[in-house]
């Protein structure tokens, strides 16, 4: 049987000098379109397809015509302009073109423009015939969007799989502004005539407008093993144009235009101090938030102003805030340093300690004070009921409501300050669900959300006043990063906070000193905030092995929260023998789907370990419930690894 290539067998046949069936055709075509007959509207071409297929020489389904507006190559075929097919401000756009009009010449080969037919030594093609009628209705309706036809068929020629007719139409692509893309496209190919040729056309149209336009991609397709022609001569023309003219392309979409011009910005001075700042502080990139705040960094003296300092030191990012703070010292304000002590971010807070340092301030005695201040004045666990009596060096109290005597919460704006309710002077009423206080409102640039227990931090750039009570969760944590482990004593008072913040970090830092007491830690796996619960698991997971499976395994059950379950999961995963697999068979049908599949894993994973009795008959009914997780013969091999089914 002979292969089928693809192609219907009813195709047009191609004119000859006579112009035969498909001049007739499309004689036939151009009037249904003038009468305005349905389906001849402006934007659709499908009133011409039918036409010309009522004219063929065969009865056979004509689908090459009647799917003209069914893919953009044969929406080009057919003479729609450029501009309505493609996205043309899309770099991908242009390169999926040539993509595609590769693939549709090895099965629709009638719908490209041949060698001939670019060089004008040819008659018409049926694409050609069909685009050459709607061109000319649209210019004499007076389309906005009318063009010469020529110019979608070019389109066609310059992505065509031959290289000769790609560089044919190459020789025709200057006279068309919109075709400058794929010659961005054909600079790069791998066929040096059209390469070269393409190259030099894009050196000649190449002006600051196109860069602009083009630098998406130009970079898109700089990626190429021949495209870095196309990018080094996208930065001479930069180079060499108003730094105000790159505007566009530091606020572009694409994260590889905008470190492109950033880039060719500081390396020409194109941007100011400030404004090296501000782009810094508003990227969400990183690379763009390093380099940037590097450049305005190196800039720094002792003249600075606030137009440099401020967007750094009030920043969302760590990277600008660390950067920031270090210039401190070079503007002669390292006094001020002291306030990012208690910063979010571990970066900002080492780079304050350094630039305290600098001053001949030890950070850690103001670490301690602060912590003292969290937490009651003797060692012990913390009565959450317990008054607190102002200190008189400072002046600052916690006033305790009359009624539950729980403290009173930070202030919203800074989580620093502790002030009365204005109304009443008494603290917020706790919960009565979990007995911590409630905590305030959230304010605009705080980063914790209430249900994660992550900390609920002050605004980017305002930290504690020295001496002040500093209710920050960034002081516990500084503490742990710069302390010893005799200052333990501090932190295990907090456990029992009301601010989940602070307790979440107090746990971070008790692991962090090393000083990790399971029992203890323990009843925080129960915690209602996750924050707590995720800093408690962690801290205990190398202590797995201590804490009674049994009680873990009671915390797996449906009633308990999913943060305690997850914890709880964990721990039973880095068990020892059974525990492991009993923990996860017994997840197997837990309604939340992440849960069941991080068991799913875990039971699949799992091997019976050095030390376990052979033989031991849980381990074959655990087995047995796992059945759809395994093939037979795996099934059968995990058993005779435990020493059962045989």
């Amino acid at each position: 049987m002979r292969e089928d290539d693809g192609r219907d067998r009813g195709a047009v046949v191609r004119p000859g000098a006579s112009g035969g069936p498909l001049r007739d055709g499309l004689d036939v075509a151009e009037p249904a379109l003038e009468r305005g007959a349905p389906g001849a509207a402006m934007g659709d071409v499908g009133g011409v397809a039918g036409a010309v297929g009522a004219q063929r020489v065969s009865d056979a389904p004509l689908r090459e015509v009647r799917a003209v507006t069914e893919s953009t190559v044969e929406r080009l075929a057919s003479g729609v302009p450029l501009r309505d097919v493609l996205d043309v401000g899309e770099p991908g756009s242009w390169t999926d073109l040539d993509v595609e009009v590769r693939v549709s010449a090895r099965y629709r080969p009638d719908l490209l423009p041949g060698l001939a037919w670019v060089e004008g030594r040819s008659g018409p093609t049926v694409s050609s015939l069909i685009a050459a009628a709607v061109g000319r209705l649209r210019r004499e309706r007076g389309a906005e969007s009318a063009v010469e036809s020529v110019e979608p068929l070019l389109a066609l020629a310059l992505c065509h799989p031959d290289g000769r007719v790609r560089a044919a139409a190459l020789a025709r692509a200057r006279e068309y502004p919109d075709l400058l893309p794929l010659i961005v496209v054909r600079a790069a190919e791998w066929a040096e005539p059209v390469r070269e040729t393409a190259r030099e056309l894009l050196r000649d149209a190449l002006d600051v407008d196109a860069a602009v336009a083009l630098a998406p991609l130009i970079l898109l397709v700089g990626r190429r093993d021949r495209g870095d022609f196309g990018v080094r001569l996208l930065s001479e023309v930069l180079r060499r144009a108003p730094g105000e003219r790159l505007g566009p392309l530091y606020g572009s979409a694409d994260r590889t235009v905008r470190r492109f011009a950033h880039r060719l910005a500081v390396a020409e001075g194109f941007l100011s101090p400030a404004e090296l700042a501000g782009a810094a502080a508003r990227d969400g990139d990183a690379v763009i938030q390093d380099l940037c705040a590097e450049a305005a960094l190196k800039t720094v003296s002792a003249d600075v102003g606030d137009d440099v300092l401020r967007p750094l030191l009030t920043a969302r990012n760590p990277r600008a805030r660390s950067s920031g703070v270090t210039a401190l010292r070079r503007a002669g304000r390292a006094t001020e340093a002291e306030r990012f002590l208690t910063d979010r971010s571990a970066v900002v807070r080492a780079c304050a300690r350094y630039v305290v340092r600098q001053l001949g301030t030890d950070p850690l005695p103001l670490y301690r004070a602060w912590c003292s201040e969290l937490g009651p004045e003797a060692g012990g666990e913390r009565e959450t009921s317990e008054a607190r009596e102002p200190k008189p060096e400072t002046g600052h109290a916690l006033d305790p409501k009359p009624e539950t005597g729980h403290a009173l919460d930070p202030k919203p704006e800074t989580g620093h300050a502790l002030e009365p309710k204005p109304e009443t002077g008494h603290a917020l009423d706790p919960k009565p669900e979990t007995g911590h206080a409630l905590e305030p409102k959230r304010a605009a640039g705080q980063a914790r959300e209430a249900e994660t227990g992550h900390a609920r931090e002050p605004e980017s750039g305002r930290g504690p006043e020295p001496c002040s009570f500093v209710a920050a969760p960034g002081a516990v944590i500084g503490l742990a990063e710069c302390g010893e482990r005799v200052d333990a004593v501090l932190l295990w008072p907090l456990l029992a906070h009301p601010v989940p913040a602070v307790r979440a970090r107090a746990v971070a830092g008790l692991r962090l000193l090393d000083v990790v007491d399971a029992g203890r830690l323990r009843p925080l796996l129960e915690d209602p905030a996750p924050g707590v619960v995720r800093e408690t698991g962690l801290a205990l997971l190398p202590s797995a092995q201590e804490l009674p499976s049994d009680w873990l395994m009671e915390r797996l059950g449906e009633p308990w929260p999913r943060h305690v379950r997850v914890a709880a999961f964990r721990l039973l995963s880095a068990g020892a023998g059974i525990v492991p697999l009993r923990a996860a068979v017994e997840l197997l049908e837990d309604p939340d789907p992440k849960l069941r599949g991080w068991a799913e894993q875990a039971v699949q994973r799992w091997h019976p370990p050095a030390g376990l009795p052979s033989g031991e008959a849980e381990v074959e009914a655990l087995l047995d419930r796992c059945t759809h997780l395994f093939s037979s013969y795996v099934l059968r091999r995990r058993k005779w690894e435990a020493g059962v089914g045989r």
